[in-house]
């Protein structure tokens, strides 16, 4: 994703789209059987709504059926699934349960994962066996109520007592805390008060060393899933629970959270399935003015669109678990683009899946508005999609901010720095004269292939204009970042959507690829509109404006003109 901010599409990292392999396809189709069976009979959505909590027979279910171990390693009990198959597997509790498929993937996906990932072995050993079964249900705390995104500014501290860490402070919003047996806590090892960078260290926090949790927090939404505050009172911690080296806490929790983010995508194409489902359902049932809904061309707009945009996550989604699944190094853009593009997506699906079911949507006899509350937290979760449009901005940015920065010191050394001034040179001339033309995608999206090919290099044309123009104070320009991020987002949307079709050509030909190449067609050309209007946006906005208006708003406290 990252090639994308100069203007290269890097066809070898998405082509061929990738697959399962056979026998874990195999082995993936048979568990979700069961787990289908199971929820079809156990499990009643509407009462953990209405109730707010999951029932332990239920919980007892899923620890049965081996859902708390899909993605921890067989030598430790597990299922030992890829990345490919976990997310899978998430996407189908998203379909039957959407607080069923946060508990699990808040376990899985962030819990598990950071002992996964920084865990040594004598505590992999300790705890993965026991995660496997269920019967240590894993949290992670790291927001706390002044410090949500903005990590730097957690205020849980720990001390160093002997052997031991001594943790205090009160984590917030904490997925399965009320049920959780062992936390991922982020807890500053320097002075809250001093001027230098903090040093942030992550810990393994048994709930048996001293952890307490409040009651579960009512919520709009996902009521079945425990959510507290995680309180640290001087809980002592042996120093070997110290999640990788001390001090590397927010590369611990930053990696972490790339999964999170994949888990999260997954469970929101499932939701946006089940919700596809119940609107085509809906569409033949109600009749107006003698005829179905179905029949009328808004009703039509509606659902072209819901499956256009729940191809381009699905394809996204799985290219990028393929990609982790193939050893990448760095997915956090990958991760990030899709978290946001999931949950937007499933909320805009939501929400006119309810407008199609009109006024029985509304009401509680149906489930469309118990999955639009659900689906809400999204937007939320594991970063706010705002705070992540700017990580992705950023991030994708550094590339071309050091080329930037090079070339300037070697035109201040021109002989020394004579090499890099001439690749320089020619990457310039080739974005200005020629696009970066693709091969390997299929002829028969010669279109969408031209879509990708030149808004690459707009998207590379502005970033450069744009840190050019602001240097380093494009860390403030907000406006700016939503437009780079907001074309990358689709971007790497269009590239998946034409690298899946592509193989499904490839394999069943046109007419049996027939879907994927109409809604690769459709997302494509709503996708340019949207990229060809933040292109524009660059040089013609009325950001200023905006940032005025707003200026005045805080200081009126809110809306103040009135018609008396």
């Amino acid at each position: 994703m990252k090639s994308l901010f100069h203007g290269v599409i890097a066809e070898s990292m998405i082509f061929p789209y990738p697959v399962p392999r056979r026998a874990e396809a195999d082995q993936l189709h048979g568990f979700l059987g069961e787990v289908r069976k199971f929820f079809g009979k156990n499990v009643d959505s509407a009462r953990i709504d209405r109730e707010g909590a999951v029932s332990e027979e239920v919980m007892a279910g899923l620890r049965d059926l081996g859902l708390f171990g899909i993605g921890i390693p067989t030598s430790y009990g597990g299922k030992g699934l890829s990345h490919t198959a976990c997310a899978r597997v998430v996407q189908e509790l998203g379909t039957l349960d959407s607080s069923l498929a946060v508990t699990i993937g808040a376990h899985q996906f962030i819990g598990v994962r950071s002992l996964l990932l920084f865990g040594n072995d004598a505590l992999k050993n300790a705890y993965l066996p026991k995660a496997a079964k269920g019967e240590c249900v894993c949290a992670f705390g790291l927001s706390e109520a002044g410090a949500g995104s903005d990590a730097a500014a957690l205020r849980t501290h720990a001390e160093r007592d002997g052997d031991f860490h001594v943790l205090t402070g009160t984590k917030v919003w904490v997925t399965n805390g009320g049920i959780a047996d062992l936390f991922t806590v982020f807890a500053r090892t320097s002075p809250a008060d001093g001027d230098e960078k903090p040093r942030i260290t992550a810990f393994l926090v048994e709930r048996a060393f001293g952890a307490k949790t409040t009651a579960n927090e009512g919520k709009l939404g996902v009521r079945g899933t425990s959510t507290t505050d995680l309180i640290l009172d001087r809980v002592r911690v042996p120093d070997g629970n110290v999640l990788h080296d001390p001090g590397r806490g927010f590369k611990v929790a930053m990696e972490v959270l790339n999964d999170g983010r994949l888990g999260m995508a997954a469970g929101c194409i499932g939701t946006a399935r089940r919700l596809i489902k119940l609107a085509t359902d809906r569409t033949k049932e109600r009749r107006a003015f003698g005829r179905t809904i179905g029949e009328f061309g808004l009703i039509k707009d509606k659902i072209a669109q819901m499956m256009a945009s729940t191809y381009a996550l699905e394809s996204m989604t799985y290219l990028t678990t393929g990609l982790v699944d193939g050893a990448a190094h760095d997915y956090s853009i990958e991760s990030a683009i899709c978290k946001v593009f999931g949950s937007e997506t499933l909320w805009s699906i939501a929400n006119d899946a309810l407008q199609i079911a009109a006024g029985a949507g509304y009401t509680q006899s149906q489930p469309f508005e118990r999955l639009l509350r659900d689906a809400r937290v999204n937007l939320i979760f594991t970063g706010t999609n705002e705070i992540l449009r700017c990580f992705i901005a950023l991030s994708g940015m550094q590339g071309p901010g050091k080329e930037l920065t090079d070339v300037s010191r070697a035109m201040r050394e021109p002989i020394k720095g004579f090499g890099l001034l001439s690749d320089f040179a020619l990457r310039k001339a080739k974005t200005a004269f020629a696009r970066d033309r693709m091969r390997l995608a299929h002829p028969l999206l010669a279109r969408e292939s031209v879509v990708l090919e030149e808004y690459a290099q707009d998207l590379a044309r502005n970033v450069d204009k744009v840190l050019r123009k602001h240097g380093r104070n494009i860390a403030e320009m907000q406006f700016t970042q939503r437009r780079v991020a907001d074309m990358a987002i689709d971007l790497y949307a269009v590239a998946a959507t034409l690298a899946r079709t592509t193989r499904a050509i490839e394999e069943r030909g046109e007419e049996g690829a027939r879907r994927e190449i109409d809604m690769g067609s459709i997302f494509v050309a709503t996708a340019e509109k949207r990229l060809r209007e933040n292109a524009f946006a660059f040089d013609k906005n009325d950001d200023e404006l905006r940032k005025a208006v707003a200026a005045k708003a805080y200081s009126d406290g809110g809306y103040p003109l009135d018609i008396i």
